[in-house]
């Protein structure tokens, strides 16, 4: 499924359009091409009489659930899920029937943290915790790439901070003391 162009404003322009890392297809593409071998090997070794036309049904019917439950189901959901990433904010995009989109404006983001398995360094993906104002936070998880995605993140944030200065939080000026008093402060220790 392509991620939908019209949530994007005039302006914004997409630098990262990323899903999870093909290594997280692994596992269920295994488990589906397992449960469809297990369904044939039960069609040629069990006889054709009506016993056995029973007992491949069984055999059919679970490894169908099997094979969609934790084969096809999960392909579809890595398949589904985006991270996109444009000049102006983090747009993370989830799920199959029912949609879950969540936005992160880059003026928001304090801080982000990768972490990675030895497994992830060895595919060169890692898992990106966004934090941002308010105590929220996005987890990508498996980002490819995910070195180069937190410097492209961090090279976004920076220029938008350049582009809207006035967005950031201006320091309190310190109030006017009397001459006499803002000495004294000067000299204590």
């Amino acid at each position: 499924m392509a991620f939908p162009d019209e949530v994007l404003t005039d302006e914004e322009e997409v630098v990262l359009h990323l899903h999870p890392h093909w290594k997280t297809a692994i596992r269920p593409g295994l488990v589906a091409l397992l449960a469809t071998a297990t369904a044939v090997l039960a069609w040629v070794m069990l006889p054709q009489n009506n016993g056995g036309f029973l007992a491949f049904g069984v055999v059919a019917l679970i490894m169908g659930y099997y094979g969609i439950r934790y084969g096809a189901a999960p392909l579809v959901v890595w398949r589904c899920t985006h991270y996109v990433v444009t000049n102006e904010r983090i747009l993370l995009q989830d799920g199959v029937i029912a949609r879950e989109r969540r936005d992160l404006p880059l003026n928001r983001i304090n801080d982000h943290l990768m972490t990675q398995s030895f497994l992830d360094r060895l595919f060169g993906s890692g898992t990106l915790t966004v934090d941002s104002i308010g105590d929220q936070a996005a987890v990508l998880a498996s980002v490819p790439h995910a070195n180069h995605v937190q410097t492209a993140l961090y090279e976004l944030i920076e220029q938008d901070r350049l582009r809207h200065p006035d967005d950031e939080e201006e320091e309190e000026p310190e109030p006017d003391l009397p001459p006499q008093r803002r000495r004294s402060r000067l000299f204590r220790s």
